[in-house]
């Protein structure tokens, strides 16, 4: 009997990591009583994280995971490039969601330190541009 030794490639482990932080990002707001309205909403101009919803707040999260803070932490990395991208996908998402025009937007960006052997950190910086 061979043994075979599966490798995961660089962006499989940040497929997976990405995945653990928008899903301790998504706890944290089910726990302040949001409920998801989408997750991983792609459209042909990009992708929003999360979108969640309590009463007539939608909010437009981008999450940032990191497993260290070698590069810095998450939040760091949404520069006014991705935050414009970010407000022109909300539109985009708005345009053809069905309750679009009953919601006051709120855009937050969740940055999340994963360490190997801890829980995750989640800081939500809400309203953050």
């Amino acid at each position: 009997m061979s043994s075979t030794t599966i490798r995961t490639s660089a962006s499989d482990r940040r497929a997976r990591l990405g995945r653990r932080g928008e899903d301790a990002t998504l706890a944290a707001y089910l726990r302040a009583g949001f409920h998801l309205v989408e997750r991983n909403w792609r459209c042909p101009a990009g992708e929003l994280d999360l979108i969640v919803r309590r009463g007539d707040l939608l909010v437009v999260c981008e999450v940032k995971t990191r497993s260290g803070t070698a590069f810095g932490d998450g939040y760091e990395s949404v520069t006014s490039t991705k935050r414009r991208r970010l407000r022109r996908l909300a539109q985009l998402f708005l345009a053809q969601w069905p309750d679009g025009h009953s919601v006051v937007i709120r855009f937050d960006v969740a940055s999340v330190l994963l360490p190997r052997d801890g829980r995750p950190d989640v800081v939500l910086f809400q309203d953050a541009f």
